[in-house]
């Protein structure tokens, strides 16, 4: 699991790198993350793509042969980036909302090569930023700091945990964490858990903070394990998670999940479908990017 961890981080700040570099328009532009990958790394991973082909998909293999750029795009905006890009942009969007409401801390579950506090030095001042992941993930990162040149700011605390495993509210209180209203995130997460333990993890998180409080967080819907859709995009990753050793452990129903948040004291804000989300960010372009089936955004507020 140890260098799992780093190569997930790694191939997601990869797929943000690459979406800043070359797609138009922008989805979410993380400008910083191409810092946290070495040259060498990048290459590799474009490497390790463009190789994989026929195992995303065989037609495409054969159509675009000796069209490396090509193969590489298609890889990255049809299997690797849709979901990162644009429940990033929705996280972000309802945090500066969330913080005109009051919102003074901003927790970030599963981190890993993160670049929030660096894109956006302004709220230094008035938010305090707390980044939980495994201690692995974490070591990685601030390796990446310290050779891209980036200091760590005052207002950026680590929390080292395994929370698939265990969720220490005192490891958070330690770093500084307060009974202030909160914004949580959960991005890429709730899949690689099972559905009791998504709902202990934020019964225990809410727990810590007052009414007004909030999570962001994306959840593969009920036909996760059935559907293949697009470019059987959706089994890919299935497969690719199970091949990586963090199998796929968890899909809800909307009515399920909303049970989930009501037994923790919290109330769906706002719900995006597959549909919706493809409304909002990737509306009539012109590229492969679209959409993830069976991914959906939720908003939730502590009553």
């Amino acid at each position: 699991m140890k260098d799992q961890s780093s190569i997930t981080a790694l191939v997601s700040a990869f797929s943000r790198a690459y979406h800043s570099r070359y797609d138009q328009p922008k989805v979410f532009d993380d400008s910083v993350a191409a810092q946290l990958i070495t040259a060498e790394e990048f290459d590799q991973i474009k490497k390790t793509m463009i190789q994989g082909i026929t195992f995303f998909n065989k037609d495409i293999a054969n159509q675009l042969t000796n069209q490396p750029d090509e193969i590489l795009k298609w890889i990255t905006q049809v299997q690797l980036s849709p979901t990162p890009l644009a429940r990033a942009a929705f996280c972000e969007q309802i945090l500066f909302h969330e913080m005109d409401l009051g919102t003074t801390q901003y927790v970030i579950l599963g981190a890993g090569l993160d670049t929030f506090c660096f894109r956006h030095p302004e709220v230094s001042h008035s938010l305090q930023v707390f980044e939980v992941d495994h201690p692995a993930t974490q070591a990685l990162k601030k390796k990446r700091l310290i050779d891209a040149h980036l200091a760590i700011p005052d207002h950026l605390h680590f929390v080292a945990m395994d929370f698939t495993h265990d969720i220490s509210n005192q490891k958070l209180v330690d770093q500084g964490f307060e009974n202030k209203r909160t914004f949580f995130s959960l991005l890429g997460v709730s899949y690689y858990l099972s559905k009791e333990e998504n709902a202990q993890l934020i019964k225990n998180l809410f727990d810590l903070v007052p009414s007004g409080s909030s999570i962001v967080f994306d959840y593969a819907d009920e036909t996760l394990f059935e559907t293949k859709r697009r470019s059987n995009r959706v089994e890919n990753m299935v497969k690719m998670a199970a091949g990586s050793g963090e199998p796929m452990k968890s899909c809800f129903s909307f009515t399920e999940l909303e049970r989930l948040l009501e037994n923790a004291g919290l109330l769906v804000y706002e719900h995006l479908s597959p549909d919706d989300i493809n409304k909002r960010y990737y509306n009539e372009r012109q590229d492969y990017l679209s959409a993830f089936e069976t991914i959906h955004y939720i908003h939730a507020v502590k009553r």
